[in-house]
């Protein structure tokens, strides 16, 4: 037994969200807390997956989209529908549920009169949806991007505009060409709680950590697609992913 809930500005501190939630007093939770309010009133939505499990519903995944013009990846999107994370975990995976989660970003972007809807994926690494759950909804290839990043869109019209990535930038690279340098948002809660992490290791004076605030500096960031959390190692962009604690310290050790 199964439903999909909307968290709105109504009812989400009687919900909850999804990431992080048995750890809401952490940073990540609270920081995503405050920031998911504020996009409320931008036009984005958030359903919860809820499961029957024994004798209680818990929530086992999400989706959160939001209108493209307010989007926080480095995506050109004005008009559509930008995914910014679906997700479905364990035994309830491979059984169309992340589908069912699309569905309701495609219906939304029709009702609103948007071009069509528009997400990404990566081959490797992160927590970004694998190109197989798009295509099997008519999702086409529109745009690509080094290393494994790709855009995938369903339009509405055959004259839709095309979603493109945001072009990167070899000057604004060259800012942070000496040393470590982490951009992060609030829109991810496992990055903030990363981030923190990170200002406690051994060698965290080697880093410096820019936070992203607005989401034209995401789009445009110059430096990468993902647009909620990227590491540049003396001038080369080495961590796309979420990752984890060793991960980043293995990167502060060389250094």
């Amino acid at each position: 037994m199964s439903k999909i809930i909307d968290i709105n500005e109504k009812n989400i501190d009687e919900q909850e969200m999804f990431c992080k939630k048995t750890k809401k007093k952490f940073n990540g939770y609270q920081s995503k807390l405050k920031w998911i309010k504020k996009r409320f009133k931008e036009g984005l939505k958030y359903k919860l997956l809820m499961v029957k499990e024994g004798n209680k519903e818990t929530s086992r995944g999400m989706i959160e989209y939001i209108p493209g013009e307010y989007n926080w990846r480095g995506i050109q999107a004005d008009g559509w529908m930008v995914i910014h994370c679906l997700w479905v975990v364990g035994k309830h995976k491979q059984k169309g549920y992340g589908s069912k989660l699309l569905e309701y970003a495609i219906n939304d972007a029709k009702e609103a009169g948007m071009y069509g809807v528009v997400g990404m994926t990566a081959d490797k690494g992160g927590w970004l949806p694998k190109r197989k759950l798009y295509e099997r909804l008519g999702f086409e290839l529109i745009d690509e991007m080094e290393p494994y990043f790709r855009l995938y869109a369903k339009g509405f019209s055959i004259d839709a505009p095309k979603p493109k990535f945001q072009p990167l930038s070899n000057e604004e690279l060259k800012n942070h060409e000496s040393g470590i340098t982490i951009f992060y948002t609030d829109q991810c809660p496992y990055v903030v709680d990363l981030v923190d992490e990170v200002k406690e290791m051994p060698h965290s004076d080697k880093v410096k950590i820019i936070k992203i605030e607005n989401c034209k500096d995401a789009q445009e960031n110059g430096i990468y697609p993902y647009g909620t959390y990227c590491v540049v190692c003396n001038g080369e962009r080495t961590l796309y992913q979420h990752t984890l604690k060793k991960q980043i310290q293995a990167v502060l050790n060389k250094k």
